[in-house]
């Protein structure tokens, strides 16, 4: 009985949590945005906003998905890579005469079969999430650049290519591409039993096995998630930049794990949402805007990411320490 109080009530945080902590990114957005209408004319310009949500919109996808497996108590640095490594499949597929909806279908399902490989790696051969994600970051960047014999493939295809450059209703195109994760994640992470199963095994793996939560389907689904989210930005990198070059996104897989971290997230895991690394993500792409339009280097955009991170980190700590 008691190992299925534990897995009951591990699901998620407090809704008021929840919601105090979304508040409070969104105060601290609106102040950033403030500051920085008032430090610089041309950030409330039309085409700076625009450049900002565009700028926000894959790292935000990038989060989403990252998060399911944080709460798992995971993580996965591959995702940088994988975005590169798709923008060269969708791309090759685009030059080769395959169907639009069919490369975009394919592309993503090779998102599926990378998150499914990571899945096998840990529940079957024992491998850390760290390990790999880590292995599956190098390797993709290596066949990516054998596909392209380390140059790019350009890409023709104009309707696919304007897509990212058009608004709809006034909202850049990208920036209604992360509502139409969001939605759907918010669901599963917040409505459904498969995203409580998430939070269980965040919390307590073994407790949640004992409690009939099949563990190893979960962790699978998570990485799925999270590769697939990772793919779905390599589509829509490849429709912005009209490429398919396997070093992009180089690093993002930290801004992704920054923007859900600095969203609330917790890396012992358990502890997450859908909202929180959208802000977060957000927050992020409003810093690194800012900068460059005050002309601050960029090396400092990283430093402020990273003192970010400690911060909130630190005070996840304190919260875990403070709730035993």
């Amino acid at each position: 009985m008691s190992v299925e109080t534990t897995t009951e009530s591990a699901p998620a945080p407090r809704k008021g949590t929840n919601i105090l902590l979304g508040l409070t990114l969104l105060g601290l957005l609106l102040a950033l945005w403030l500051a920085l209408g008032l430090s610089t004319a041309a950030f409330w310009t039309p085409n700076n906003i625009s450049n900002l949500l565009r700028q926000g919109a894959m790292t935000a996808i990038l989060a989403v998905g990252q998060t399911f497996v944080i709460i798992t108590a995971g993580i996965d640095l591959s995702v940088g890579a994988i975005v590169g490594f798709t923008s060269v499949i969708i791309a090759w597929l685009l030059q080769a005469g395959v169907p639009l909806w069919a490369s975009i279908l394919l592309t993503l399902l090779i998102g599926v079969a990378i998150g499914a490989f990571h899945g096998f790696g840990i529940v079957r051969m024992g491998l850390p999430p760290f390990i790999i994600t880590l292995a599956t970051l190098t390797s993709l960047r290596g066949i990516g650049l054998l596909i392209t014999n380390g140059s790019t493939i350009s890409i023709s295809h104009e309707g696919f290519t304007n897509f990212s450059r058009a608004d709809f209703l006034g909202v850049p195109s990208l920036f209604w591409m992360v509502i139409l994760v969001a939605i759907p994640a918010f669901v599963f992470l917040h409505l459904s039993r498969f995203g409580r199963y998430l939070f269980a095994v965040g919390s307590n793996g073994e407790a949640a096995r004992l409690s009939g939560v099949n563990v190893n389907r979960t962790i699978y689904l998570a990485y799925i998630l999270s590769a697939t989210c990772a793919a779905l930005v390599g589509v829509l990198l490849a429709s912005r930049i009209g490429i398919g070059n396997a070093t992009q996104a180089e690093g993002w897989e930290l801004q992704a794990i920054a923007s859900s971290v600095i969203g609330g997230t917790s890396l012992f895991g358990a502890v997450g949402s859908v909202h929180g690394p959208l802000l977060g993500a957000f927050i992020l792409a409003t810093i690194n805007n800012g900068a460059n339009l005050l002309n601050v280097n960029s090396f400092w955009q990283r430093i402020i990411t990273g003192l970010l991170i400690i911060v909130i980190v630190y005070f996840d700590q304190l919260r875990r320490r403070g709730s035993r």
